[in-house]
């Protein structure tokens, strides 16, 4: 009998407790969160693309390292991606991205340490802070943003 209400117990603990993603800052239950592609061509590919001082753009060492986050390399003389190459950036990033998920390696990756990122990032940290524009563009996009 002691079984029965402990099995019971357990039961009801773990339907109340919050999933490990819900634990680790991916959105609540609700509608679910997807990543946007006409957000990630016109808002966040421009991030990869930014020089910020003491760092390379993103772009310079994501075409060719053998890291998670990838991108296509730009055409020669082109200062951004194509319709193609944008799509396929789009496919890559959500290696790195998951949909609601504030963890994603893509907004913790590069931002510092002191402001709540990862401990190393081979391009240095490349947002001080939260509340860099280009990292809430990154936060947005993984958040689900659509277009305005």
């Amino acid at each position: 009998m002691h079984y029965l209400i402990v099995v019971a117990c357990l039961a009801l603990a773990a339907s109340s407790a919050p999933t490990p993603a819900q634990s680790q800052g991916a959105a609540p239950p609700g509608p679910a969160v997807k990543l946007d592609y006409d957000f990630f061509k016109d808002k966040v590919q421009q991030v990869f693309l930014t020089k910020r001082p003491d760092h390379a753009r993103c772009v310079v060492c994501h075409t060719i390292n053998n890291a998670p986050f990838h991108l296509v390399p730009l055409s020669p003389g082109a200062t951004g991606w194509n319709e193609g190459q944008s799509r396929q950036n789009f496919e890559l990033v959500q290696r790195v991205a998951a949909p609601g998920f504030m963890e994603s390696p893509l907004i913790k990756h590069p931002l510092a340490q002191e402001a709540g990122g990862d401990a190393h990032h081979g391009g240095g940290q490349q947002f001080a802070s939260q509340s860099d524009p280009d990292w809430l563009t990154l936060k947005a996009f993984v958040s689900g943003a659509m277009p305005k």
